[in-house]
């Protein structure tokens, strides 16, 4: 039997039944969504009530939620549900500041702060007018207190990970954020304590341990994307090494491999920082990591970094030093993306120019990396990578002129070159 549906829960809009009621000043209930969308469409100073016909303001912020025709028609929806009608979810509101400096003072209260964390988790997934109303409300800092208080008092206390994921999810770089983490040492050094804490390790839910790692990660690319000068030159070997262990580790996220990768280039800048990556064997690191990836955005990240650290004769030397170095960076070509070509290019640029010793460069033939910039020539690149693959064939004809590649798609594409 047909269910019959009371009139006045039906929007005069949509003529389907209100799941969030709201009022106009005109005393007409209508659903939210589709109030909102007429308000929307409407230009401007010509809305209109669509019943009434009166002059309608298009600010939302003036629609008065109808609380109490909302608890009716929910009720009336579950008491109908066996006879076919969809039951109606109360409406999620947005926050506003009382509520969100409620939640912050309740993370510092010892006895409060776990459930307010998780609230807080729980909020931020509902929409992005949350995280920024969160931001607002000084989110950020009270995350930033509650990750020094675990690290000062040398215990990896519960909700660690709620504080990390909130920090990652509500941070955006506005002056106020910027000036609260970008000289703030401590921090850096409490995020590479959650990284290496022993307590974590002996955890035996791996993927609590992994999420907490992956969000550690993430708060430190959001804080080294905007640390000052001097705080990215006194970062220690110790901080490399951790970012390089991260790489090394199988058992870490695709986001915390992706988020160690940005910190080491965030980090590249500063020359004495490209010493001490090289130092401590990031080349090799990059090249086994390459070895075994077959995720786009890692390569794109792993061989922007690789650049960086080929500028530097060091560098290089270490890619030449592993035995598949040179021949790593040629298989990529024209295989990954245009970020990568470039990359690559780049690197066998540097090599070709500062390091082509005529081992060197039969190396480049053997493997292939001739080849491939014979390639590159030839396929629909920017003509800057063109160029750039030309000049480094041409730089070194002498050597590579007997090679089959470069006499069918160089010498006779150029002659005389």
């Amino acid at each position: 039997m047909e269910v019959e549906i009371p009139e006045y829960f039906l929007c005069p809009i949509s003529l389907q039944i209100m799941k969030d009621p709201v009022t106009t000043v005109t005393g007409i209930t209508y659903d939210r969504e589709n109030i909102e969308t007429w308000l929307l469409m409407a230009e401007e100073n010509t809305s209109t009530c669509p019943v009434t016909k009166q002059i309608l303001s298009r600010d939302t912020a003036l629609l008065t939620p109808n609380h109490m025709l909302g608890k009716f028609i929910r009720s009336w929806t579950i008491c109908n549900a066996e006879k076919g009608i969809e039951q109606i979810p109360s409406p999620k509101y947005p926050l506003n500041k009382s509520h969100v400096i409620r939640l912050i003072r309740q993370v510092k209260n010892r006895d409060l702060y776990l459930k307010a964390l998780r609230k807080i988790v729980t909020i931020i997934s509902e929409n992005e007018e949350n995280r920024k109303c969160l931001d607002e409300g000084g989110a950020i800092k009270a995350m930033v207190l509650f990750i020094l208080r675990s690290f000062k008092e040398g215990e990896l206390i519960m909700g660690i990970e709620e504080a990390l994921r909130i920090f990652h999810l509500v941070w955006r770089p506005t002056h106020e954020n910027k000036q609260l983490v970008k000289e703030d040492h401590d921090l850096i050094e409490a995020i590479l304590w959650i990284l290496k804490s022993h307590e974590m390790c002996n955890n035996n839910n791996n993927q609590v341990v992994t999420s907490i790692k992956t969000h550690a990660m993430l708060v430190l690319k959001n804080v080294i994307s905007v640390s000052s000068t001097n705080l990215l030159s006194s970062l220690t070997p110790e901080f490399f090494q951790q970012m390089l262990y991260t790489l090394r580790k199988s058992n870490v996220s695709q986001q915390a491999t992706k988020a160690a990768l940005h910190v080491l280039i965030d980090t590249c800048p500063r020359g004495r920082n490209r010493l001490k990556m090289i130092e401590l064997g990031a080349v090799f690191e990059l090249i086994e990591l390459e070895l075994s990836n077959n995720e786009k955005r890692v390569s794109e990240l792993a061989f922007s970094l690789l650049s960086h650290l080929c500028s530097l004769a060091d560098g290089r030397a270490e890619l030449l030093k592993h035995a598949a170095g040179i021949a790593i960076v040629s298989k990529k070509i024209l295989r990954i993306s245009p970020a990568t070509d470039e990359s690559a290019i780049q690197i066998l640029g540097l090599i070709g120019k500062f390091s082509a010793t005529k081992q060197v460069l039969m190396e480049m033939l053997r493997v292939g990396g001739v080849t491939k910039l014979c390639m590159v020539i030839q396929a629909n690149c920017e003509a800057s990578l063109r160029k750039k693959a030309l000049e480094i064939l041409r730089a070194h004809n002498n050597v590579w002129s007997n090679s089959p590649c470069v006499q069918i798609y160089f010498l006779t594409r150029y002659p005389g070159q």
